[in-house]
């Protein structure tokens, strides 16, 4: 299971603990009040609460999310005032008797330092305020991954034992709610992390060649050369953006559309030929960034790199239902797929096909397990990559890109390796094998026995 993988499945355990430990709450306070309404109702208010509080906790303990998560809380509580605290101090409180956090400033420190719930009676402050609605506060320290980020403070016109196992069971609801907030920033820094290796990944030749191409131009063609130079400017300044971990396939596909040109420049348009079948309606579906070009570089590098007389590179986006079903193809020398399959498991050990692995990883981790790359490859029958892309998936959008955007890194350009080349000799006369249709296995797990029940041949290409 890849490293995204665990962190959803971790996701989704703490999310279902939370849940179980609030509804318990709620339940006991229901019983506690002794209230006319059913547990019922109590539970489905409850919940409303706890799916009003938890988006804004998960954004972390700031003061912005928790001002905005606070008067959920209180209301969960049905309490006089709850109050949350960093590890510097307090940074939101809702309700009344708020006069008191100077008070409990201290209990606070200790909290937060020491790790053990505190409890305050109000007969041991010295309160001068009339018909102050505060009897009893119970702080609770917020354990988030064996670290105390801050506290909790619970305010009750009540006491006992029932306000003590509410502020905990409250204080526990919190903890997971930070835990989610920091699992989801692990997550998108591994998600920033797979989109940098893929960035490496673009190859310091295909820079030089690229410019070198350009160059050969400047004399015989001037007018080409600028224009290959501008194509070149707007595929580096894209692929090396600073932010976003979304694009629109357009975007995706015009950054496409320049990398083939500047090889189509290179090798010469008889010898790379393109097909582009793009279906305008699914030009708005939002994709994971730099996940398509890859896969045409690829095909282009490996798939014709080796062929006699080059080959074709096809790239197809077709409107699928509520899907778009994108694939990239070429009729090069594919690959034997027992060979894909396990270079492709041991890719974290290897290196082999890491930017295939890491499309197919992402895929996973963004729209679920059944999203992955579907591959169909044999010697002599070319490749076929398919990938299924939800037209609307939640939480799935391109960002805005910033003026940092703009700025296009130096590349350190290696000149000690020869630029690989579309090859002349003849490859042998052998016939081509039927392609097979491979679903990827989980990089670094084996192949289950259902994927390897699902490869099945496929009919023979007829050789165009």
């Amino acid at each position: 299971m890849g490293p995204v993988s665990e962190l959803l499945t971790d996701r989704t355990v703490l999310t279902t603990l939370a849940v179980i430990g609030v509804l318990g709450m709620f339940v006991m306070l229901c019983r506690a009040r002794r209230v006319s309404t059913s547990v019922e109702d109590a539970t489905l208010r409850a919940l409303h609460r706890v799916s009003q509080a938890a988006p804004e906790l998960r954004e972390g303990l700031t003061e912005e999310s928790a001002n905005r998560a606070t008067p959920h809380l209180r209301e969960l509580l049905q309490c006089v005032a709850v109050g949350l605290t960093d590890r510097a101090g307090l940074i939101s409180w809702d309700g009344e008797a708020n006069h008191h956090y100077d008070d409990l400033a201290d209990k606070v420190g200790e909290v937060v330092s020491g790790g053990k719930r505190a409890h305050v009676d109000h007969a041991d402050l010295d309160c001068t305020h009339k018909a102050c609605p505060m009897r009893h506060a119970s702080i609770i320290p917020l354990l988030v991954e064996g670290e105390i980020k801050g506290s909790l403070v619970v305010v009750a016109d009540t006491g006992g034992k029932r306000l003590v196992n509410a502020a905990e069971e409250l204080g526990h609801y919190v903890c997971t709610q930070l835990a989610l907030a920091e699992l989801q920033e692990s997550r998108e820094r591994l998600a920033k992390a797979e989109v940098q290796a893929l960035r490496a990944q673009i190859s310091p030749h295909f820079i030089y060649n690229a410019l070198n191409t350009i160059s050969s131009f400047i004399r015989t063609d001037p007018e080409e050369a600028r224009d290959l130079l501008q194509d070149f400017a707007e595929f580096t300044r894209y692929s090396f953006r600073a932010t976003g971990l979304f694009t629109t396939l357009a975007e995706e596909l015009r950054n496409v559309d320049r990398y083939l040109t500047l090889e189509r420049a290179r090798y010469g348009e008889d010898r790379l030929r393109v097909q582009l079948r793009i279906a305008p309606e699914v030009l708005p579906v939002v994709v994971p960034f730099l996940v398509v070009q890859p896969l045409v570089e690829n095909a282009v590098r490996h798939g014709l790199a080796s062929k006699r007389g080059g080959g074709t590179v096809t790239v197809e986006a077709a409107d699928n239902g509520t899907e778009a079903l994108i694939s990239v193809e070429d009729d090069g020398v594919g690959m034997d797929p027992n060979r894909l399959n396990k270079e492709f498991t041991n890719a974290h050990l290897s290196g082999a096909h890491v930017g295939l692995g890491n499309i197919h990883d992402r895929m996973q981790s963004v729209f679920g397990n059944e999203y992955g790359l579907i591959v169909e490859t044999n010697l002599g029958a070319g490749m076929r990559v398919t990938m299924r892309v939800p037209k609307f998936s939640p939480g799935v959008r391109p960002l805005p890109a910033t003026p940092e955007d703009d700025a296009v890194p130096e590349t350190p350009i290696d000149e000690t390796q020869a630029p690989p080349s579309i090859a002349d000799e003849p490859r042998d006369d052998a016939e081509p094998l039927e392609r097979t249709r491979t679903e990827l296995a989980v990089p670094g797990e084996p192949a289950t026995d259902d994927a390897r029940a699902r490869t099945a041949a496929l009919g023979r290409r007829d050789g165009s």
